[in-house]
């Protein structure tokens, strides 16, 4: 099951309570389901969850039966069609929301339904289920709601700014988009409509990403440093190669010779770890500083 799909189910767990937070949740579904107009209602699910939503959910809001719907049971994968054919019935449903789509050009948002806080949530909870979806935030954060409607998106986005949220709106071919791209945005929505569980997802796949961030950058770190202390070691060797190769390393002082020798006999160990075995052990610094010596020396020319 996708994130999407099982946020959903958590969505639907919630029990229809108040009439009006059930109409404003079916206000939701057909402003944002794949078909409403005068002529007829048509949602289209893959959701099971919200396949045994709807006819509960119409039937609290508006006390109707769907013309049309899939024979139950509902599990499994596949699209579900909902339809609202009759006259009456479609009738009933847009006077509820005070319009009628047979006199008007295009959706609007009746806002004056909205006016409460649950019954706006409500809202939000009705198109996210009807036309929404939300990617799995461990390998994106995504949230969007599409619409078929050009006003209703926009008055939407306008709905989710008055509650504290700040939308970005694009178009993906016929339908336009409202969305959210910020994890916190996205953890805020889903709680606020009624998904704590899915929010909660989304935190822990952040937080998880950024332990992993980390020790990605400190191996990254680690490694750059490794590779850093192999070529001082490599160079080190090398001069000291040339310093024995031209006879040099007789007529060093015994402290620089036998740092020479002990380089050369261990070359993959860190200074850290080369000061320890010096007989007596020294430290980092100061083999640091022997070897830089030696450098010189080889640079001058013996």
């Amino acid at each position: 099951m996708s994130f999407a799909s099982e946020t959903k189910e958590e969505l639907c767990r919630d029990e229809l309570s108040r009439r009006c937070c059930a109409q404003a949740e079916a206000y939701g579904v057909l402003l944002f389901c794949s078909r409403s107009t005068g002529d007829g209602v048509r949602i289209v699910t893959e959701s099971a969850a919200f396949a045994r939503r709807l006819p509960l959910l119409f039937k609290k809001a508006f006390r109707l039966r769907f013309d049309g719907q899939p024979a139950e049971p509902w599990e499994g994968a596949g699209k579900r069609v909902f339809t609202v054919e009759d006259r009456d019935k479609l009738s009933q449903i847009w006077e509820t929301f005070g319009s009628d789509p047979r006199e008007t050009v295009a959706h609007h948002i009746n806002f004056a339904v909205l006016e409460e806080e649950h019954c706006r949530t409500a809202f939000f909870r009705g198109a996210f289920l009807a036309g929404g979806s939300v990617t799995d935030p461990a390998k994106r954060y995504h949230l969007e709601l599409a619409t078929s409607h050009y006003s209703v998106s926009r008055e939407m986005s306008a709905l989710l700014v008055d509650a504290g949220f700040a939308p970005k709106e694009t178009t993906r071919k016929s339908n336009y988009i409202t969305y959210f791209k910020q994890s916190e945005a996205i953890e805020d929505f889903l709680t606020a409509i009624g998904a704590p569980l899915s929010a909660m997802a989304v935190m822990n796949a952040k937080a998880e990403k950024a332990v992993v961030g980390g020790v990605n950058r400190r191996v990254n770190c680690d490694a750059a440093n490794l590779d850093k202390a192999v070529e001082a070691a490599q160079e080190q060797i090398e001069a000291i190669r040339r310093l024995e190769a031209r006879g040099a390393l007789e007529d060093l002082p015994p402290k620089l010779r036998a740092t020479a020798e002990l380089r050369v006999e261990h070359p993959e160990l860190t200074l850290a770890q080369l000061s320890e075995l010096m007989d007596p052990p020294v430290t980092k610094s100061c083999l640091n500083h022997r070897l830089r010596k030696l450098l010189e020396l080889e640079r001058k020319g013996g």
